[in-house]
């Protein structure tokens, strides 16, 4: 059992201080974070820091997985779709009307560091996020139309990727100008409307 055990321990270990370094990230940004800034909020050791990750871009990345997974819950088991949809999508008006508590700031600082300007290939997992995040959507949007749901006027591929930079760009925005220039609720309620005409979907609320 011993084993299984460590094995447990060591993932409960691990999500703490995920959990920890998120909070840092959070308040500092990536640029502005270290390991001790880490080590302080989680109250662990050097040693223990670096047992579980090589540096701070390893934690970041892990960071992203683990606040990527509390986001994608995209709703394929559930029906309709179409009000599954709209409630997602509205979900998302407190993320970002909130976006100075999310992890945006690092994010974007990620995204424009030399580091990973010039070393895209060392983080795989940026490209397979979006993929993936794209995928789901698309297939959220397959069984609509499988179930008779919907009746597309564009390909799925284009709706998922629309939607994805309608949001993307809606909280760069609001972090950047605040919520009552870019009036989240109503730009929300814009996409939903164009949504709405590119799927068509033929059960409503």
């Amino acid at each position: 059992m011993a084993p299984k055990v460590d094995e447990e321990y060591r993932e409960e270990k691990k999500s703490t201080l995920l959990n920890a370094a998120k909070k840092v990230f959070i308040k500092n940004g990536y640029i502005n974070t270290t390991m001790q800034d880490i080590m302080d909020e989680a109250n662990v050791s050097r040693g223990t820091l670096y047992n579980y990750f090589d540096n701070i871009d390893h934690i970041f990345i892990e960071v992203l997985k683990l606040d990527d997974q509390d986001n994608i819950d995209l709703f394929l088991d559930e029906r309709p779709l179409w009000p599954a949809i709209k409630r997602w999508i509205e979900g998302w008006q407190i993320q970002i009307e909130e976006v100075d508590h999310s992890l945006l700031v690092a994010r974007a600082e990620f995204f424009i560091s030399s580091k990973f300007v010039k070393n895209k290939g060392n983080f795989p997992y940026i490209s397979e996020r979006y993929e993936r995040t794209a995928s789901a959507i698309e297939k959220a949007i397959y069984k609509g139309v499988e179930r008779g749901e919907f009746q597309l006027q564009l390909p799925p591929a284009l709706i998922a990727r629309y939607l994805i930079s309608f949001i993307n760009g809606l909280m760069l925005d609001t972090f950047q100008l605040g919520n009552a220039n870019t009036k989240v609720k109503e730009q929300l309620s814009v996409l939903l409307f164009s949504l709405e005409q590119m799927m068509k979907p033929t059960k409503k609320e």
